[in-house]
């Protein structure tokens, strides 16, 4: 294996995901990039002997408020917190309900029993498999408090039709931006809609490791946020309202302030990537992208209407990694069931679960990897 820099956009690999050349290499689904630069952030946390939230979580929630354009950036341990303690600040509790997707990762929908609230599911849109508003509208009732959408695979939501209806019923708009780092609707980042919130698990746009933010521009939303990220502290050992333990470790900031700083170089490489694979790829249905959307394809996404099964096992043996995300829509899933979600129907989510399949679009590909992915999908669908 070799030293491999991209100075096109900014990518150094030292002592992990190191690559090669070859044809011979498997080309992985997801790849952390983690650099120098990050794990020298990590060694002046250790010196310092500052490991719990500190100076460098702030430091973090300024650069990442500011990175997606809100007044408060609000740091927690990981996204199913940013979304729970989202979905607290502004009062979801008991006896109320949230509309949202049931094609999504389930801690779209745990977040929102976590809070005693019941989801309530509505289709998505074929395009772009996030939300449908006009499904949203009809799924409301008296007992609606908030809207969770989802920027699916890094696609903005049609945000701006889903901000405009919850502003005109009164609800709250949590933004799911979990896979959306840098996503933007007509040059506006998502997260600054509503409140977002953003998972820095390690296959996502950028990393912390573990790591989440909420962000607002909402005053008392970030204020309550803080205070319930904290055990609901108001001041040392004094507990006003209820609070887990959501802290964000220094660790993690030290690497989410070095990663943010490459995540734009990572981003372009991401949307050229997928340019690439849409140009090239035959016999399959490519990502669409809406006009004034800027998708930074945390997945690159296809649809199978016929042979998924065939395709995933035929690109596996050459050696290229897959996923389908997601195989059971939520509202199918066992836990769901024995709440009573069984007999409800969402005919396009449905129809996604069995025809998406994600393919290698992250930033550490090169040409060669990117010929073999067009190669090995296009034999396997003549």
């Amino acid at each position: 294996m070799r030293r491999w820099t991209g100075d096109a956009f900014g990518i150094t690999f030292v002592g992990v995901g190191l690559v090669t050349a070859s044809q011979d290499r498997r080309i992985p689904i997801a790849q952390p990039l983690i650099g120098r630069e990050e794990q020298e952030a990590v060694l002046e946390v250790l010196a310092s002997g500052q490991l719990a939230q500190g100076p460098r979580v702030a430091a973090f929630e300024r650069a990442f408020a500011q990175y997606v354009g809100t007044r408060h950036a609000v740091a927690v341990a990981n996204g199913t917190a940013a979304l729970v303690v989202a979905l607290q600040a502004h009062g979801v509790g008991p006896g109320d309900e949230v509309v949202t997707t049931p094609f999504s990762f389930v801690a779209t929908a745990t977040s929102i029993l976590a809070c005693g609230a019941r989801p309530v599911f509505a289709d998505v849109d074929p395009d772009d498999l996030n939300l449908n508003p006009d499904a949203v509208e009809r799924a409301l009732s008296p007992r609606t408090r908030a809207v969770v959408a989802v920027h699916l695979y890094g696609h903005p939501a049609r945000i701006d039709e889903l901000a405009e209806l919850c502003d005109r019923r009164g609800l709250a708009l949590i933004e799911d931006a979990a896979q959306a780092h840098g996503a933007a609707h007509h040059g506006r980042r998502v997260g600054s809609f509503g409140t977002g919130c953003f998972s820095f698990y390690p296959t996502k746009n950028m990393t912390t490791g573990e790591g989440g933010m909420i962000t607002t521009d909402d005053d008392e939303v970030a204020a309550r946020a803080r205070q319930i990220r904290d055990h609901g502290q108001s001041s040392r050992y004094r507990h006003d309202i209820f609070g887990l333990n959501w802290r964000m470790a220094e660790v993690a900031a030290a690497i989410g302030l070095a990663q943010l700083a490459k995540l734009e170089a990572w981003n372009e490489r991401r949307i050229r990537n997928a340019a690439v694979l849409s140009a090239e790829l035959r016999g399959v249905r490519t990502p669409r992208v809406r006009e004034g959307d800027r998708h930074v394809f945390h997945q690159y996404t296809i649809r199978v209407p016929e042979g998924r099964e065939r395709l995933r096992v035929a690109l596996e043996s050459s050696g290229i990694g897959t996923a389908v995300h997601y195989p059971l829509p939520i509202h199918r899933q066992p836990l769901f069931v024995r709440l009573g979600y069984g007999e409800e129907s969402f005919p396009v989510a449905e129809r996604a679960a069995e025809e998406v399949l994600s393919l290698p679009v992250h930033p550490a590909l090169t040409d060669v990897d990117l010929e073999r992915i067009v190669d090995a999908v296009n034999r396997a669908t003549r």
